[in-house]
């Protein structure tokens, strides 16, 4: 079932690329191009989720070590 999906979201990507760009091609150099660019437009995408999930991940890390930095200090005093 993945690869259908790969195909036919492969497919609709590549018939729009060329269109914007356009270039004329054959349906089946078309769809080659659409899966290439889902494979490579999905990995890009899921690397610069990653990367802003770490990011997320330290500013909320930075959040409560601070939160834990006051109520030491709070309990302190």
């Amino acid at each position: 079932m993945p690869v259908l999906f790969l195909l036919i979201i492969g497919a609709a990507a590549g018939f729009l690329a060329t269109r914007f760009m356009r270039v004329e091609m054959g349906t089946l150099q078309t769809v080659m191009i659409g899966v290439a660019g889902a494979l490579i437009g999905g990995m890009a995408i899921r690397l610069l989720l990653v990367a802003s999930g770490a990011v997320a991940g330290m500013i909320g890390a930075v959040l409560g070590a601070m939160v834990v930095i006051w109520v030491v200090q709070k309990l302190r005093s």
